[in-house]
């Protein structure tokens, strides 16, 4: 890719005295840089990802005015519903999963929107990230399923250097990712699930770390149905190793943690803590910027079920402890439609 780069010197100005100039290319080369030579954090993909997104919440409001019969007849929706729980095992409530339950997969499709800022002493680098995620599930005899995950990500990395001073931003397809679990549940309250994770090596290096990654992991559900027919404990570990690719690149040995807490609210809402795997510890190799192996955030979501088969909910992610540094701040919008 065609860099992009601003050079920066001090110099002397005969009425303000010590300034700095800075010798800014005629015109930006890089996708996101605008006529005055600025780098734009996020570009032309933040305003086309804005206005998908949009798009499909529209879609989702004129779904739900589209359900006229269902609205009309209340007593029928109860009794297909009680139809259909009579005929499902307990552990298969799909109606109500939000699909943050690992041991409880579903025919879904997700795109989701993630920003990521970090820093570290002779940087600071912002991630956007349009993430584009398919779900599946085969259902076995005896309480046993199969989930199969598949996602691809493009990308925009907007870093700016302290020492030299400089901004540089990059475009691209990210990391394609594969994933299979094996779920077995073992009553109404709990489940299990077994399964490895697969990272693909991303088309550029600029985007990715260079290196393949291999994740195994297991989760245990418990369903707390006293808070709700949809509220669940999901601890979950994954250890992600990296493998082939670049040989000069990081190696990566960390356990990520996931003990996913969600809590049924009244209506169609619903809120999550620690929905994604953010809880990391480093045993590979040292970070810029790193003082210990621990990183421990905030992560939550609040989201909201539009109709049975669309959700619209949002994630935030801080810092607590921040040996490891990960991210500064995270934000992800996600519009998931099950099917």
């Amino acid at each position: 890719m065609i860099s992009y780069q601003k050079t920066c010197k001090l110099g002397n100005h005969r009425r303000s005295g010590l300034v700095m100039l800075c010798k800014i290319p005629e015109k930006p080369f890089r996708i996101g840089a605008s006529p005055n030579g600025k780098v734009r954090v996020s570009g032309y993909i933040k305003y086309a990802l804005t206005r998908a997104i949009i798009v499909l919440i529209g879609f989702s409001a004129a779904s739900a005015f589209a359900l006229p019969v269902a609205m009309a007849d209340p007593n029928s929706g109860d009794a297909k519903q009680e139809f259909a729980s009579s005929e499902n095992t307990p552990d298969e409530s799909d109606s109500t999963n939000n699909g943050g339950d690992i041991t409880r997969p579903q025919n879904s499709f997700e795109t989701r929107l993630n920003d990521q800022t970090s820093a570290s002493p002779t940087s600071q680098t912002n991630r956007d990230t349009l993430i584009l995620r398919l779900n599946s599930r085969v259902t076995f005899d005896d309480g046993w399923k199969l989930a199969v995950l598949a996602q691809v990500a493009v990308e925009t990395v907007s870093t700016v250097t302290f020492d030299p001073l400089g901004s540089d931003q990059v475009f691209g397809i990210g990391n394609a990712v594969f994933q299979s679990i094996l779920v077995h549940a073992i009553d109404e309250r709990w489940a299990f699930g077994v399964g490895a994770r697969l990272v693909a090596r991303s088309v550029s290096d600029d985007i990715g770390n260079g290196k393949w990654q291999i994740m195994p992991g297991f989760g245990v559900r418990y369903s707390i149905l006293e808070w709700g027919t949809d509220s669940y404990f999901v601890p979950a570990v994954r250890y992600a190793m990296s493998f082939a690719g670049d040989p000069s690149a990081r190696r990566i040995s960390e356990p990520q943690i996931a003990p996913t807490l969600n809590i049924d609210l009244p209506g169609r809402w619903f809120l999550t803590l620690y929905p994604s795997y953010d809880i990391r510890i480093n045993f590979g190799a040292p970070k810029a910027g790193q003082t210990g192996r621990l990183f421990l955030p905030f992560d939550s979501l609040a989201g909201v079920k539009l109709t049975d088969n669309l959700e619209i909910s949002l994630e935030v992610g801080v810092p607590i402890i921040k040996e490891y540094p990960v991210y500064n701040f995270k934000t992800e919008a996600r519009v998931r439609m099950s099917f």
